[in-house]
């Protein structure tokens, strides 16, 4: 039996907890909501929320990849208290910055027999590999059996390698994974977790570049920067019993663990690059930002990818999910990415600002597509159509209504709604029209009139709801039909009638 995570992270004061991405792309969604999961379980304790750039793979290395993540996670609100460019006790937060720190560790390991150094070229990997295929192997790896056949210090002479060594002969150095071993953890979401050795390699714990691993080197920083609960995903899961071996070897305590759940394709699978790229989703954070989505909804939809608060709340803000989140409302499967959901989201939280608020970004959206209006009138519009909004970037779509007359007309709309009556119809409402002062020009008031005049000639409301519409949108859809009418003015509106009636 376990104690929850919060009576451990009460126990351990205070928490400390890292988001530690490489820096090989954009930063992907997923681990955003890795990073999100982790800000909220430090402030929930009190604790520090680090970032760390992982970047010992210099062959992946992608530039503008770090500036990436840490615009994201400002974009998202999730402040980190140490990091990079924010110098901590416990610096420096880039990987490649604390080379030297490893190798001495990877010697321990070495001189406690709990690692090797291997001389073996990749033409000898390679024949290994390719003989263990043709015996019938059929995922062959350097591993308890295989090593006493290789080239290493396990089978060469101590005269050999220290010659070696001095020689400056290329090499690495291998953890020496136990041959029969049973390796158990306990995951804060997913209980005991087992695996066994023999289905394990001899990590590679050194390069032969002379920098690490991420495995020799993630346990290292883990344990130097003194973090208490590693939370990462699902991924990473079949590399902890390697991490848990390394924190036995050198005689450290290992931190809690916390396997978050994959996030999963609507088709199925994991949710990869290339399988959005086939459905369309937007899979990094870049490409919210660029679409001008609003960043609290990516971190609401994205903390319910996986986590509840254990009732049917759906909208929480950032604080309502720093005081409600736990690891034991995690789950374990995986969780769907729906799109619509996310949209969902970000309808509620367009609706949920004040138009001054978006101002800014309306305007900057209507400038690109070629419109000009003042503040008060742009205001008065996304009143108007701000239900109709999914993002900021569809206002000059839903708003051109409001600039410019129908090029042309939806015939369906026009089959269902323009009878042999409709011309006399909209000519009485015309004349009405025409009667009304600009400063009578308002919505109730039109309302008002033009429900009369339809009671006074007999007339139900759709007969001429529909065709004024036509006119003034082209289609069927729309605002408030008054409401648009009133703000786009008497004058526009005569005209949009007008040009109708003349079209058809």
């Amino acid at each position: 039996m376990q104690p929850t995570s919060s009576q451990q992270a009460s126990s351990q004061n205070p928490v400390r907890v890292r988001f530690a991405p490489s820096p090989t792309g954009l930063l992907h969604i997923g681990g955003l909501r890795t990073a999100l999961y982790n800000y909220l379980y430090a402030r929930q304790h009190q604790g520090v929320f680090i970032l760390r750039i992982e970047d010992t793979d210099q062959n992946r290395y992608v530039e503008g990849a770090e500036e990436d993540i840490i615009r994201s996670l400002r974009w998202a609100g999730l402040d980190y208290d140490e990091g990079p460019d924010k110098p901590g006790p416990f610096g420096p937060y880039r990987q490649s910055e604390r080379s030297a720190l490893y190798r001495q560790y990877a010697e321990q390991l070495v001189a406690s027999d709990h690692a090797y150094y291997a001389f073996d070229t990749q033409q000898q990997l390679d024949e290994m590999r390719d003989r263990l295929q043709k015996s019938g192997n059929p995922s062959p790896k350097y591993d308890a059996i295989t090593r006493m056949s290789m080239t290493n210090s396990l089978t060469l002479s101590k005269e050999e390698v220290e010659r070696r060594l001095a020689a400056g002969e290329e090499h690495v150095i291998r953890l020496k994974v136990p041959r029969r071993e049973t390796i158990r953890f306990y995951d804060e979401i997913r209980g005991w977790v087992s695996f066994e050795s023999q289905g394990l390699d001899d990590q590679v714990l050194m390069k032969s570049d002379g920098l690490p691993t991420y495995h020799l080197a993630n346990v290292v920083d883990d344990h130097l920067m003194e973090v208490t609960h590693v939370i990462r995903g699902e991924e990473w899961l079949s590399s902890a019993p390697k991490h848990i071996l390394l924190y036995q070897y050198l005689g450290w305590e290992a931190p809690k663990m916390a396997h978050l759940p994959l996030i999963m394709s609507p088709v199925g699978g994991k949710l990869s690059k290339r399988k959005a790229d086939e459905l369309g989703l937007p899979v990094n954070v870049r490409d919210y930002v660029a679409g001008d989505y609003e960043p609290q909804a990516l971190v609401n939809f994205l903390a319910f990818l996986g986590w509840s608060p254990g009732d049917d709340r759906e909208l929480m803000s950032i604080d309502e999910m720093m005081a409600e989140f736990s690891l034991e409302r995690v789950s374990k499967s995986g969780a769907i990415f729906n799109f619509q959901k996310l949209l969902w989201y970000n309808e509620h939280y367009i609706r949920a600002l004040a138009p001054e608020q978006l101002l800014p970004r309306l305007r900057t959206a209507m400038e690109h597509s070629g419109y000009q209006a003042d503040d008060t009138y742009l205001s008065q519009v996304f009143v108007l159509v701000s239900e109709r909004l999914q993002r900021v970037q569809d206002f000059p779509t839903e708003a051109a209504v409001f600039f410019e007359r129908p090029q042309h007309y939806d015939q369906a709309s026009m089959d269902k709604s323009w009878k042999p009556e409709t011309p006399e119809i909209v000519r009485g409402w015309l004349q009405l029209a025409g009667g009304i002062d600009e400063t009578g020009w308002k919505a109730d008031s039109l309302k008002a009139q033009t429900t009369a005049y339809l009671e006074a000639a007999g007339l139900g409301f759709g007969k001429l709801a529909l065709p004024l519409r036509i006119a003034i949108t082209g289609g069927a859809t729309g605002p408030d039909l008054f409401k648009m009418i009133g703000l786009i003015g008497k004058t526009e509106t005569l005209a949009r009638v007008n040009a109708l009636l003349e079209r058809v």
